[in-house]
């Protein structure tokens, strides 16, 4: 647990070294931004999503899984020059004190912990606290202020076990065996993550493929994470497909492309599938609730286990994080960050 934070002379609030501009996040005596939402001399980047990693940066520091990912996907754009920190590893830029530690959002996905004057902020960028085999699980660090992400923060949002989505869709496999089930999923995170909990559940047949998610799934195999068969849905027939699980970008499942399967049943793996409105205008029959976001009783865990006496909100439903933290003696605030956008920005496009 961190000691209370006490503004004086000699320990300059963090407000007055971090500041929010149009850019994004920006740590001035470091002379750096997180996550900038347009391009700038210096960048420290969270994790690979587009809507965190965006091209044309000229200097980028992230981890190196993180730097893989925006090269397979932006690929020059990534940034004039890429400069890798492992996690645990300390850095100083400019008067700035950096390291990064597991966030448990996607592969390489990181929060930035910043140390000057005697303060210690942690960033936390988008993070998870449930088991995921596909990245290193969210490490607490006590800080001073802690700045996080609310997605998911409202009370309604309380993901069910992941295990027991995986579970539904098997069940409806079984209940229809000649129907293909399709399941749309972001390139990056989703896809690779509900792969291995499919494993985890004892699935061990193959699982077919959009072209659009072999690229991620041969890079998250690259940094050794074992995902099983899979086969490219693209040139497979559709004889070859019925009774078979086909993975795709949640832009692929209701166009031409999804003809090719077998009497389908859609489904989408989302923390979003909570809300059945969005489920309906998507034509999922068959919802899955699994977020690699945190959901409500998450962020509220993770407020008390970084210990931190003040807390910003960024991106997400700030007001009722913001309300919950107040009513627990936190000094809380919203930063109302522009450019970030849910978890449905994540099209997967690779």
């Amino acid at each position: 647990m961190s000691a209370s934070f006490h503004p004086n002379p000699d320990r300059p609030h963090p407000d007055r070294w971090i500041k929010v501009r149009p850019e994004g996040l920006y740590v001035e005596p470091g002379g750096f931004h997180i996550d900038p939402v347009r391009p700038v001399e210096r960048a420290i980047v969270t994790h690979g999503h587009s809507d965190h990693a965006r091209p044309g940066n000229r200097h980028v520091l992230a981890t190196p899984a993180t730097l893989a990912i925006m090269r397979q996907r932006i690929g020059e754009a990534a940034g004039g020059s890429l400069q890798p920190l492992e996690y645990g590893e300390g850095l100083t830029v400019g008067d700035v004190a950096v390291r990064l530690v597991p966030a448990g959002h996607v592969l390489g996905s990181a929060q930035v912990v910043l140390e000057h004057a005697g303060s210690r902020v942690v960033v936390s960028g988008d993070y998870k606290r449930r088991p995921d085999r596909t990245c290193l699980p969210f490490e607490p660090v006590p800080c001073d202020v802690f700045v996080t992400e609310a997605t998911f923060g409202l009370p309604v949002f309380r993901h069910p076990p992941d295990l027991g989505e995986v579970g539904r869709l098997l069940h409806s496999m079984s209940l229809f065996p000649e129907r293909s089930h399709v399941v749309g999923v972001y390139a990056l995170g989703k896809c690779q993550r509900l792969i291995t909990l499919l494993r985890a559940s004892g699935y061990d047949r193959p699982i077919w493929l959009h072209g659009a998610l072999e690229p991620m799934c041969r890079l998250y195999r690259e940094h050794g994470v074992e995902l099983g068969e899979l086969r490219p849905a693209t040139a497979a027939a559709k004889e070859e497909l019925k009774g078979a699980l086909v993975l795709a970008p949640p832009s692929a499942v209701a166009d031409r492309w999804a003809r090719r399967l077998a009497d389908p049943v859609v489904a989408m793996a989302s923390g979003w599938m909570r809300v059945r409105q969005r489920a309906r205008q998507r034509g999922v029959e068959l919802p899955l609730v699994i977020s690699d976001h945190a959901d409500w009783d998450e962020l509220c865990r993770t407020l008390e286990d970084v210990g931190a006496p003040e807390v910003w909100v960024t991106h997400g439903r700030e007001e009722a994080l913001v309300h919950y933290a107040t009513r627990r003696g936190i000094r809380a605030r919203a930063l109302a960050l522009i450019g970030f956008e849910d978890e449905d920005s994540e099209e997967g496009v690779s």
